[in-house]
């Protein structure tokens, strides 16, 4: 598992990527209300808009760590968003995508350099 800056998380299996936000962002964020993934299909670039969270505080954009084209959304959260606060890291992922450059992965914070970046917070 490999994070960014903005608290989006990255699993990499093969050429296709796992992705979902921090607990800490999750936290930050309260109680999710909505979220909206996205299509199959589509195609993102590193840092544009892959997905839309809500919560009881805000709405925040889920910013793609890495390019590629969208393969899967979690089509479950839109019944059960509160899957994003009860297992973040896990199945309150947003969406998998096929990589398109997978050293954009490498280049990603492992779990010891985020928890350091967390600190600065």
């Amino acid at each position: 598992m490999r994070f960014t800056k903005d608290h989006e998380w990255v699993v990499l299996e093969g050429d296709v990527a796992t992705i979902g936000i921090t607990a800490y962002a999750a936290e930050q964020l309260g109680d999710v209300v909505f979220v909206e993934v996205p299509e199959a299909g589509k195609t993102v670039k590193k840092g544009e808009g892959l997905a839309v969270v809500e919560s009881v505080k805000a709405a925040s954009d889920v910013y793609a760590p890495i390019s590629g084209e969208v393969i899967e959304g979690n089509a479950g959260l839109s019944d059960t968003p509160e899957t994003v606060n009860a297992e973040p890291e896990s199945a309150g992922w947003f969406a998998k995508l096929k990589v398109a450059d997978p050293a954009e992965f490498e280049g990603l914070m492992d779990r010891a350099a985020y928890e350091d970046f967390l600190s600065t917070l």
